[in-house]
């Protein structure tokens, strides 16, 4: 089997010339490419604060708000923060509350609520095989479609099931070309300003209509390179997993004395498909498995359906392409099939891990429901077009992604705390607050990215909340249920701190509101110091750390 040629596809936006992470500026100039729903203050503009007289009983709350802010990891930074009474509609604390800032992955739970109210908690994503309709069974076909529909969890096992039908079916020769299919959506792969440095991660993986899906938490468009020491002074061991055969290696890492430093580095270089191990592995050390992205993910897909019709016993007398299904066919034959899980389902993995990637093919499938173009112009359009059909005040969005990995995207306290306010009222709201990491649950499908943090506090269990973790820009928002009823709302968004995320005071003030409503630690409150902070500079989730 020929490998798939790489098409001609847009990857981003302007150029940029990449410098080292630490360097950048925490705040992004926007991009032109960003969708703003209206016109925005300059962030260097004063801070719009919100003077809140307490509420009966609130003034201990407010104390204990102010002194978590005032912890020196904020040094510098601007917070904005707010929590109310969704109920009333009192706010108990505002400050900055109308200070636009960069939300992180906050953003994701714009595009959660967008794609429930515009899909349906029921949607699902439809992938295809499809030939063309010959009289007569279908022992042999001309050439083969894999057509992609959007589903952020198809998976390398619901690819062979699908080649498994397409021998069950009868078919023993495909005459011509295997061709995967991922016109659903457009052919840019990466949002204009998203870092370079960022491309071989997970995190910042490309978006395609047809992408594999990686283990349990669908990490898309991915491989796992396994990695292991052989005898000293040789060359380590590598596995690419799902992309063996698709993708190239460049193996010049060394194999280290027992108990040397471990310096082993595993890339994937800007605008290749090679898998790149140098630096060394210690002799005694333990296999090591990191998640690397793949240049173009439909093509890994068609790699692994060609293996799996092989497996099977359909030969392939062709290779393997990129094509669209003909528009021309009157009736073509569906040979294979597979339903994705509902979307409901697909926002545990989407928002309790964070991910980038279905946050951005979400948005594209919201402008291919809505306009019949997959595309990030359109799917953000319409994802400003839904919230403001919900109700949310749009007037501190800027848009530029639907994950939060952008730095031109702005959002303010107030705008988040209203989307949580408008999404108690909606059809999907248990399903929404379902997506949501809870804290302290050490269920990584319950707490996900806050399962290790609020432990053993009265927030544990009871906070639900979204995190959002980039190099200098943090945030937490959510909800906080009453013990008899009745809950706060509240949003968390700091910018410009030095440092790790400075997930201590936003935990710190998670647990006073949820001690506030009455929740009582089993062995009281965990103690919070100034600078314990275990947040680094990327979500838990990207990291692999939670």
């Amino acid at each position: 089997m020929n490998h798939v040629p790489s098409p001609d596809r847009t990857r981003r936006g302007p150029s940029r010339t990449p410098r080292p992470r630490r360097e950048r500026t925490w705040l992004a100039s926007a991009a032109f490419a960003a969708v703003p729903l209206v016109s925005l203050a300059p962030v260097g503009a004063p801070a719009a604060h919100a003077d809140v007289v307490p509420g009966p009983g609130s003034e201990e709350l407010v104390e204990r708000i102010e002194e978590a802010l005032d912890d020196p990891a904020l040094e510098g930074a601007t917070s904005g923060v707010l929590v109310e009474d969704p109920d009333t509609g009192e706010v108990l604390h505002g400050d900055e509350t109308g200070t636009p800032l960069l939300p992180a992955s906050n953003m994701k739970m714009f595009t959660a609520a967008a794609a429930l109210e515009a899909l349906g908690p029921d949607h699902t994503f439809e992938t295809r095989v499809v030939a063309e309709n010959r009289d007569g069974a279908p022992a042999s076909v001309e050439d083969l479609h894999l057509v992609g529909g959007g589903d952020p969890t198809l998976s390398a096992g619901d690819i062979d099931t699908l080649a498994a039908e397409v021998a069950d079916a009868g078919v023993e020769t495909v005459e011509g070309d295997l061709l995967a299919d991922d016109s659903r959506f457009d052919g840019q792969r990466l949002v204009d300003d998203w870092w370079e440095e960022d491309e071989p991660f997970a995190y910042g993986a490309q978006i395609s209509a047809l992408t594999v899906a990686h283990g349990d938490r669908f990490d898309t468009g991915v491989t796992a390179v396994a990695v292991e020491p052989a005898d000293e002074g040789e060359a380590v061991t590598v596995d690419l997993g799902a992309a063996d055969g698709y993708a190239e290696i460049d193996n010049s890492a060394e194999t280290g004395a027992p108990g040397s430093e471990d310096t082993l580095r595993i890339d994937r270089p800007t605008g290749t498909n090679t898998i790149e191990v140098t630096g060394s592995l210690p002799a005694d050390a333990g296999p090591v498995e990191e998640l690397r992205t793949v240049d173009e993910p439909a093509g890994l897909a068609g790699h692994l359906f060609a293996v799996a019709l092989e497996e099977h016993g359909v030969e392939v007398q062709g290779g393997l392409q990129y094509g669209q299904l003909p528009g021309d066919w009157d009736d073509p034959l569906d040979l294979a099939g597979h339903t994705s899980p509902e979307l409901a389902e697909v926002l545990v993995p989407f928002m309790k891990f964070s991910n980038n990637a279905h946050a951005e093919m979400l948005v594209k499938e919201m402008g291919r429901e809505a306009s019949g173009e997959g595309s990030w112009e359109a799917g953000l359009a319409e994802l400003g077009s839904v919230l403001d059909d919900i109700g949310v005040d749009t007037a501190g969005l800027e848009l530029n992604d639907g994950s939060g990995l952008s730095r031109s995207n702005l959002v303010t306290a107030s705008t988040v705390s209203d989307l949580l306010v408008q999404a108690r009222g909606t059809e999907w709201s248990d399903n929404f607050r379902a997506s949501l990491p809870v804290a302290g649950d050490e269920d990584p499908f319950v707490g996900g990215t806050l399962s290790e943090r609020m432990t053993e506090s009265a927030a544990e269990g009871v906070l639900a909340a979204k995190t959002g973790t980039l190099s200098g820009v943090s945030a937490l928002s959510g909800y906080v249920p009453a013990p008899d009823g009745g809950e706060l709302v509240f949003s968390i968004v700091n910018n410009g701190h030095e440092g790790s995320a400075p997930t201590h005071v936003q935990d710190a003030i998670g647990i006073a509101v949820a001690e506030h409503l009455g929740h009582e630690a089993d062995s009281g409150t965990a103690p919070l110091r100034a600078g314990e902070s275990p947040g680094g500079g990327t979500e838990c989730s990207w990291s692999g750390t939670c």
